[in-house]
């Protein structure tokens, strides 16, 4: 298989560090929902902070594979506080539509460079997104319809302490 180029190399690095921070990101959203005493948020939100780990691990290993190097950048500092679940879910799908939209430029790169192995690496990534939207989506209408009910907020804090991790 020939080397990744310059350009590829560098545009994974940068997704790479993305998803780094959103790793970094969903950690301290994590820590935001154990002060609100929102255990089944908090653990949500680590079993996303793994997973985001992963994607990043992954990217990294891949640019190796290929003869190159991932350059890595410094994280940004995550926001720590939100006015509620809600708000912090809306602040999850808004953040996750943009990293769809970096994935996608980043499959441009590999299209123009007829790339066809990065091409299939990011096969993987595009199909995760809709998964990754669809979560907190599902998430904020179901707190849409819990409204302003104590008991419907933990309802729903009970059923994101369901999501089991995946290995």
């Amino acid at each position: 298989m020939p080397r990744i180029s310059k350009s590829m190399a560098d545009a994974l690095s940068e997704q790479a560090n993305r998803e780094l921070a959103s790793a970094y990101t969903y950690l301290a959203m994590s820590a935001w929902a154990d002060e609100q005493n929102l255990q089944g948020a908090s653990s949500w939100l680590r079993i996303q902070w793994e997973e985001e780990l992963s994607h990043a691990t992954k990217l990294i290993d891949y640019i190796a594979e290929r003869g190159g190097r991932a350059d890595l950048k410094a994280i940004p500092e995550p926001q720590a506080d939100y006015q509620g679940l809600h708000d912090a879910f809306r602040s999850v799908l808004r953040h996750e539509e943009e990293v769809t939209g970096a994935i996608n430029q980043v499959y441009e790169l590999a299209v123009a460079e007829k790339d066809y192995a990065t091409q299939t690496l990011l096969d993987w990534y595009v199909n995760e997104q809709v998964e990754e939207e669809n979560q907190p989506a599902k998430i904020i209408s179901m707190l849409d319809l819990a409204a302003d009910s104590p008991s419907g907020l933990l309802m729903v804090d009970r059923h994101l302490a369901g999501r089991a991790r995946v290995e």
